[in-house]
């Protein structure tokens, strides 16, 4: 999957999740950071976004993997940044399948 594809799909989980918690969701574009930016968008929504993430692009993402956080940084991923963290990860996924 694309990065500019996987933007798309973030951005309709979040406004799903926003819209079923009947929480506003603020126009999100690929530089929108959600933690912070998305009203209740914590670490309690996350795991949740990110498992509905992995079922609709079929990508394993692990349960110790943060996609929204940086974990060098310490600081929030943008939805672009977040799209090339998971394609990287998707990447290495099949590299690892492919050596074993």
């Amino acid at each position: 999957m694309e990065p500019k594809e996987l933007v798309k799909t973030l951005i309709a989980i979040i406004d799903q999740i926003q819209s079923d918690s009947e929480l506003e969701c603020p126009p999100l574009t690929g530089a929108t950071k959600p933690v912070g930016a998305v009203p209740e968008f914590d670490s309690k929504v996350w795991p949740v976004a990110t498992t509905i993430l992995a079922t609709q692009i079929d990508v394993p993402i692990p349960d110790d993997v943060n996609i929204f956080i940086d974990e060098t940084t310490k600081e929030p991923r943008s939805l672009d940044e977040i799209a090339v963290f998971v394609c990287e990860l998707q990447k290495k996924q099949g590299e690892k399948q492919a050596a074993a």
